[in-house]
C-alpha cells in the first residue's frame, strides 16, 4: 500500500528518550530541544512525564518544562500519564494555560509485564485509567491509549493477540482518539508487524494506530517502514535513538540496547523514498548534535555521521 499523503512523525525525545538517561537535563536545555524539533517540522511532540519524581527524578521538572516551552498553533504536546495522581498535577497546569494537548496512558498487554512495570493488574489499570479518560475529555485534553508489549514481553514471552485486542478496546471504549502500539522491549520484526498490524486493523477498522517501535535489536526503522506501509499514519521516534527502560534502578528486564527508532534515520529514510513528513532534515540534523552535545555523549544515529544522501554531482 502506498503511504498516507502526510506522515505525523512524534518526536519523543525530551520524554521516552530522556527517562533512560541517568543524568539529569536542566529544565532549559529540554526546552530548547523541544523548541527546536517544532522548529524543525515535528507537529507531535512527547514533552514530559508526570510520573512521580521519586522513580522518575528526570521528570520533576515537569510543570516548569510546559511552563517553559513555546506553543505553536498546530503542534500537539503531549505528556505521558502515569495515573490518576499525575492527572491531578496535570489538571492544575491546564487550568492556569500551560497543559497538554495530549496524554498518553498505558496499560501492558502483558499481565506480568504490567505487574513489574507499573504495580499494578491490568484490571485495577483499567479502572484508573477510565477515570483519568473521563477528567481529561472534560478538559478537552486527547487520549492516547497504549497497548504495551504487543509484538512479545521480556518476562511473559509471546503475546496473545486477545490480550492486545482487550486493551486496545479497552481504551476505544473509553474514548481514546488515537492508539498506540508498543513495541516496549524491540522484539518485533517487519513479518510479525505486518501480521499483527493486520488482524488489529481488520478488527478495528476505524481505529488511528501510532506505530511506536524500539530498537532493542536494531529493527526500529524496519518495523516502523512496515507499519507506514500497511497505511498507518503516526509514527513515533526519538532523536539519537535514546529511550527505553526507565531509569529507577530496578533490574534490568530486557537485555541489548535500549532505545526508540531513531529520528534523523527513520526521516531521512522515508524523505528518500518521497514520504512527506513536513520534517527539515537539516534541522533534525543540527537538533541531533545539539542533543549529543547535551548529553555528552556520541548517540546512534547513521544520519549524523553520514549525512543525507546526494544527488548532485560532489564539487570539485
Amino acid at each position: 500500500m502506498p503511504f498516507r499523503d502526510r506522515i505525523i512523525a512524534c518526536e519523543c525525545w525530551a520524554r521516552d528518550g530522556l527517562q533512560s538517561i541517568p543524568k539529569v537535563v536542566p529544565t532549559e536545555a529540554k526546552i530548547e530541544m523541544i523548541d527546536r524539533v517544532v522548529a524543525a517540522g515535528f507537529r507531535k511532540v512527547e514533552v514530559t512525564s508526570f510520573s512521580h519524581p521519586k522513580l522518575l527524578p528526570q521528570f520533576a521538572d515537569a510543570v516548569n518544562v510546559l511552563r517553559g516551552i513555546r506553543r505553536r498553533p498546530g503542534v500537539s504536546y503531549v505528556v505521558l500519564m502515569p495515573n490518576m495522581k499525575g492527572f491531578e498535577r496535570l489538571e492544575t497546569c491546564q487550568k492556569e494555560g500551560h497543559g497538554a494537548d495530549e496524554i498518553v496512558l498505558m496499560i501492558s498487554s502483558s499481565e506480568r509485564h504490567n505487574l513489574l512495570n507499573f504495580r499494578m493488574q491490568i484490571d485495577e489499570a483499567m479502572r484508573e485509567h477510565a477515570a483519568v479518560m473521563t477528567r481529561a475529555h472534560a478538559l478537552g485534553i486527547k487520549v492516547i491509549g497504549c497497548a504495551g508489549t504487543v509484538y512479545g514481553c521480556p518476562v511473559g514471552g509471546d503475546v496473545p493477540l486477545a490480550d492486545v485486542i482487550r486493551i486496545v478496546k479497552f481504551y476505544l471504549d473509553g474514548g481514546a482518539q488515537t492508539i498506540m502500539l508498543g513495541d516496549t522491549t524491540g522484539v518485533a520484526n517487519p513479518r510479525l508487524v505486518r501480521e499483527r498490524l493486520g488482524e488489529l486493523t481488520d478488527r478495528f477498522p476505524g481505529a488511528e494506530f501510532i506505530a511506536h517501535f524500539h530498537d532493542t535489536r536494531g529493527t526500529g526503522v524496519a518495523n516502523s517502514l512496515a507499519a507506514l506501509e500497511l497505511g498507518l499514519g503516526y509514527v513515533d521516534c526519538s532523536i539519537g535513538a535514546i529511550g527505553g527502560q526507565p531509569a529507577t534502578g530496578a533490574a534490568k528486564y530486557s537485555a541489548g540496547y535500549t532505545g526508540n527508532t531513531c529520528s534523523e534515520d527513520l526521516i531521512a529514510m522515508l524523505q528518500e523514498m518521497g514520504a512527506d513528513t513536513g520534517i527539515d532534515l537539516e534541522q533534525l540534523i543540527a537538533a541531533g548534535r545539539r542533543a549529543e552535545h547535551i548529553i555528552g555523549e556520541r548517540l546512534r544515529s547513521n544520519v549524523i555521521l553520514a549525512g543525507p544522501v546526494k544527488h548532485e554531482p560532489a564539487g570539485v
